[in-house]
């Protein structure tokens, strides 16, 4: 499937993108186009892969549809892993999580159409699923824009589809290793409530499912992969114990101090709705 084929990984400096792009090169394509935003993640990215000759950085943004018109010239697929993903920033900031989020899957989209791309993936969010908050909203329409084109592209080559990620597993900005630090630091971490629950996912099953997803969409799919939903309190209370365990704090010193809901947050996440679920094809391990 990825054999001699010419990639593109927008976001690919990212904790996703980063591993991703780690697992392609096993893949032995052509060559890997790697499209983001920060030189300076880039630069740390270009240390770790400075022996590989078929990996090419390219500084951009989806919102810059000349320059993704440029980053998928001769490009067979692309996986689109951009995104403002932040629920307290893009409640903040609504308007530029819209033009990352919405606008810039569709230059994503148009883009591949007109470089006659052969597939597309985009990773989504389970906040996608009923909605309560900007981030969640945006990834919603992204779904749609990518469902949709599928069908108004016509008989243009691309196949469109996209995958939806619960929360990853030691990302950046995520839970877990801000819990760390805030241990190791204050001797307290702060639980926004104990009894919400968050599908949880870890980055080598993230790139599986992107890359499976890869290999069987026939066209405006979203896949989903059958993950576990952990209640926040349960893994608050493993992960000071890991971390104790680790550092040599005695457990007892360190409190749980619950926050309240941000802005737009939901206590219980879903994979799907219930009409998406009437019409869920299941597989071993996702749907």
């Amino acid at each position: 499937m990825f054999k001699d084929k010419n990639i593109l990984v927008i976001g690919g400096t990212g904790t996703i993108g980063q591993a991703l792009v780690k697992e392609l090169i096993c893949r032995n394509p052509k060559v890997i186009r790697i499209l983001s935003r920060d030189e300076y993640k880039q630069y740390q990215m270009q240390q770790k892969l400075e022996v590989l000759s078929n990996i090419r950085f390219l500084l951009g943004d989806v919102r810059d549809k000349e320059r993704l018109y440029k980053a998928m010239h001769r490009i067979d697929i692309v996986f689109d892993l951009a995104a403002l993903k932040h629920v307290p920033a893009c409640e903040y900031n609504p308007f530029e999580a819209v033009k990352t989020n919405v606008l810039g899957t569709q230059n994503v989209i148009e883009c591949a159409i007109e470089n006659n791309v052969k597939r597309v993936i985009y990773a989504s969010s389970d906040k996608a699923v009923s909605p309560t908050n900007t981030m969640g909203a945006t990834k919603l329409l992204a779904e749609r824009l990518i469902a949709s084109a599928d069908y108004w592209k016509g008989g243009r080559t691309p196949s469109f589809a996209a995958v939806r990620f619960g929360n990853v597993i030691n990302s950046r900005g995520s839970v877990i290793p801000l819990w760390k630090e805030q241990i190791l630091n204050r001797r307290e971490i702060t639980v926004t409530d104990p009894d919400m629950t968050r599908f949880m996912i870890s980055i080598d099953s993230a790139v599986s499912l992107t890359l499976k997803a890869c290999e069987i969409a026939k066209g405006g799919e979203i896949f989903v992969l059958k993950m576990p939903a952990v209640r926040l309190g349960d893994l608050a209370e493993a992960v000071i114990e890991k971390v104790c365990g680790r550092y040599g704090i005695p457990v007892g010193e360190v409190a749980i101090k619950t926050i309240g809901l941000r802005p737009g947050e939901k206590m219980y996440e879903e994979l799907m709705t219930e009409d998406e679920a009437r019409y869920a094809v299941e597989y071993d391990d996702m749907y």
